[in-house]
């Protein structure tokens, strides 16, 4: 089981928390009811105003009301008195499970990515997608218990680098190859979300998840105030396919962080088990306007 990278001796937070929701998930057991996903970068708490107030990003993602969040950027603060722990304070004010993953470390800060969930957690493995010369990153690989099926939940945040970004997604795409842990069993569909930092439209890392697992929406998430770059990204694979890709616009959560969340629909289609020689499942594709050629902030 995955635990946090500073924290393992702490209490195991893959445990099933008897806090979290019990909503109906599926009717029957091969219809499975829609799945609201969003992923998010929530910039370690910290507003656009300069604030340090993780009560507004608990806020944001309740009026979400997701049942899988991928965050990317959670942190813990020594000294910092109020909600110091980001991934504590997050789980116990959504009422989902939290899964920690590894990623930054500063000399008072540590912070990285989280998935926090509603369904019951079967597997996770910490993945390490640093580069050398580069800041660590990684991601985390989730096997979930959707109803009857298990969905494998991918959470991510590339570097800040091309050529960095590329590496970050052959690693990832080698990972999609292989066989998830969760007792042996094979995922029925795959969910990939974070933030990707590929700002050059559907070049470097963006093409080869394109290529894997078809096109994603390119909605503009990055800056809050004024988004003009599409950081953040969501790619399904299998029998669950994307629905009503949109951005989160409230006022609260243009100023909660420097990304806006990126908010999904995953629909089941019923069409038996998803194998990784399957056809993929064909995506409508979106047009989108041409993205700045530089990256100015």
């Amino acid at each position: 089981m995955l635990q946090s990278f500073w924290d393992a001796p702490r209490r195991g937070r893959l445990a099933l928390d008897s806090r979290a929701s019990t909503r109906p998930l599926f009717s029957g057991s091969a219809q499975i009811a829609p799945v609201r996903v969003v992923t998010y970068n929530i910039h370690k708490c910290i507003g656009v105003d300069g604030r340090y107030d993780p009560s507004r990003i608990a806020t944001v993602l309740r009026e979400i009301d997701a049942a899988i969040a991928c965050l990317q950027e959670v942190g813990a603060r020594r000294g910092i008195g109020r909600h110091p722990d980001q991934w504590a304070y997050l789980e116990e004010a959504t009422g989902c499970r939290v899964i920690l993953g590894a990623g930054l470390r500063e000399r008072r800060r540590r912070f990285g990515n989280a998935i926090l969930t509603r369904f019951p957690i079967l597997a996770a493995r910490s993945i390490d997608l640093t580069v050398t010369g580069c800041e660590p990153r990684g991601a985390i690989d989730a096997d979930l218990s959707v109803g009857d099926r298990m969905l494998r939940v991918i959470a991510t945040h590339f570097g800040l680098r091309a050529a960095e970004r590329r590496l970050q997604a052959n690693r990832l795409m080698t990972l999609l190859g292989e066989t998830s842990t969760a007792g042996g069993r094979e995922a029925d569909a795959v969910l990939l979300m974070g933030d990707l930092n590929e700002w050059r439209g559907r070049s470097g890392a963006i093409r080869a998840f394109d290529r894997r697992l078809g096109p994603s929406a390119a909605e503009r998430t990055f800056p809050s105030w004024m988004p003009v770059l599409a950081l953040d990204r969501i790619y399904a694979d299998g029998p669950a396919i994307l629905y009503d890709v949109s951005v989160y616009r409230s006022p609260l959560a243009r100023i909660a962080s420097d990304h806006l969340p990126l908010v999904g629909t995953l629909l089941w289609d019923g069409h038996g088990l998803w194998r990784r020689d399957s056809p993929r499942v064909p995506r409508p594709r979106r047009r989108h306007a041409q993205l700045p050629a530089r990256r100015s902030f």
